[in-house]
């Protein structure tokens, strides 16, 4: 690979992107693997796709404010919703959260069924278009989730589990439209789980090394080779996540020896 015939001013912005996505999904990813609601983030990121998807059938605006109050308002009652149904139904919370995707999966299919561009609009919801991302489309994003992690870093054992849904909710709504479904929960879970035999600051920290890396890795792979870049991060999450575990097993394994 030549790394000089790279375009950085597309790479960069893509990469900050990624970067981004995770300084909030890492922390979040790692609640829900706690709380094993694993699906959760498939189904809020499908309910704020599906809430863009309605403002562009209904109102006939495909971006801008309207598709942003569409996409979080979605996402806030989903969230109110499933937050109800743990308080009341814990046991069945996981399949709960399961029919909620299909039924926002499916939804999407039918308001695009008479769409001309309907397939080409699920693909960019689905694998995301973080190499269309720019410097100045960053800052919203950027001081959106310095809010959210001001509230979740300090605030987090005060919020509770409405507290949770709401932060979860505007995280996710902002990262599906800018790296899509498929990135928003690999970065959510694959560093968590990749990470699950570390405990506090540390986990943090490689949870964060390991997705910036897989983002990097897969950016580079993505402009080499010209292949669809959010489908390829995922893989490259994914096989890096399999390497971080392994070598944090094998490196606890020798400290207990």
């Amino acid at each position: 690979m030549n790394l000089t015939s790279i375009d950085w001013t597309i790479v960069g912005p893509a990469m900050l992107a990624g970067i981004l996505v995770l300084t909030t999904h890492v922390p979040l990813g790692q609640e829900v693997l706690k709380r094993g609601i694993i699906f959760i983030d498939l189904a809020i990121a499908q309910i704020a796709g599906l809430g863009v998807i309605a403002a562009d059938t209904f109102i006939g605006v495909a971006e801008g404010t309207i598709v942003q109050i569409s996409a979080v308002t979605a996402a806030l009652l989903a969230a109110a919703g499933l937050n109800w149904t743990e308080k009341h139904w814990p046991r069945i919370q996981e399949p709960l959260i399961g029919i909620l995707f299909v039924l926002a999966a499916t939804g999407s299919i039918l308001l695009l069924a008479e769409n001309p561009h309907g397939g080409e609009y699920l693909k960019d919801l689905l694998v995301g278009q973080i190499l269309w991302s720019t410097w100045s489309s960053l800052i919203p994003i950027s001081v959106l989730y310095a809010i959210l992690l001001l509230v979740w870093f300090t605030l987090k054992n005060k919020i509770g589990r409405i507290g949770f849904y709401i932060t979860f909710s505007f995280a996710v709504t902002a990262s599906v439209q800018l790296v899509g479904v498929y990135l928003v929960f690999a970065s959510l879970i694959i560093p968590g789980l990749a990470t699950s035999q570390l405990q506090g600051n540390k986990r943090l920290f490689i949870g964060y090394l390991s997705g910036a890396l897989s983002y990097f890795i897969g950016i580079l792979l993505s402009s080499w080779l010209d292949l669809p870049t959010g489908a390829i991060i995922v893989w490259a999450m994914a096989v890096t996540g399999i390497v971080t575990g392994y070598i944090i097993r094998l490196t606890g394994s020798r400290d207990s020896l």
